[in-house]
């Protein structure tokens, strides 16, 4: 299968991780030596969870608590669980353009935009063949 698009991908920009308590994970993750390097508040079915970058070296996991409502699904897992992985990229619009023409599952109708990091960023997810979600993020 060498059809492969023509896609600038920088590398991986981020793991997001469900968590269920955002200040346990949080100290987990700096006794590994990764330090909080964004967080921020979201919307998810009318509550609001948290989000906070943790960055270590070149490598960021994206820890990411829901709203009360919404964990029950976190809670039932017991081998843990990875959401997502990011790709970065340079140009989102363009990313999105080149990967919904080459015919990917594109879950997002457009971009979205979120007011992450100093100016914000814009994110489409797509869905691999085992149903994985693989996130383009351009950081603005």
């Amino acid at each position: 299968m060498s059809n492969h698009i023509n896609l600038a991908i920088n590398g991986i920009q981020h793991i997001g991780v469900p968590v269920t308590n955002i200040e346990a994970s949080q100290q987990f993750y700096a006794r590994l030596g990764f330090n909080n390097v964004m967080q921020a508040p979201f919307t998810d079915n009318g509550g609001t969870g948290t989000c906070v970058m943790m960055q270590r070296g070149n490598m960021i996991m994206e820890l990411y608590q829901l709203p009360e409502a919404s964990l029950a699904e976190i809670r039932s897992r017991s081998n843990g669980h990875i959401d997502h992985v990011a790709f970065d990229v340079d140009d989102i619009n363009l990313a999105f353009k080149t990967i919904k023409e080459a015919g990917f599952n594109v879950i997002e109708p457009e971009p979205v935009f979120l007011q992450f990091w100093k100016d914000g960023c814009k994110y489409f997810n797509i869905t691999g063949p085992d149903g994985e979600r693989l996130e383009f993020n351009q950081v603005l």
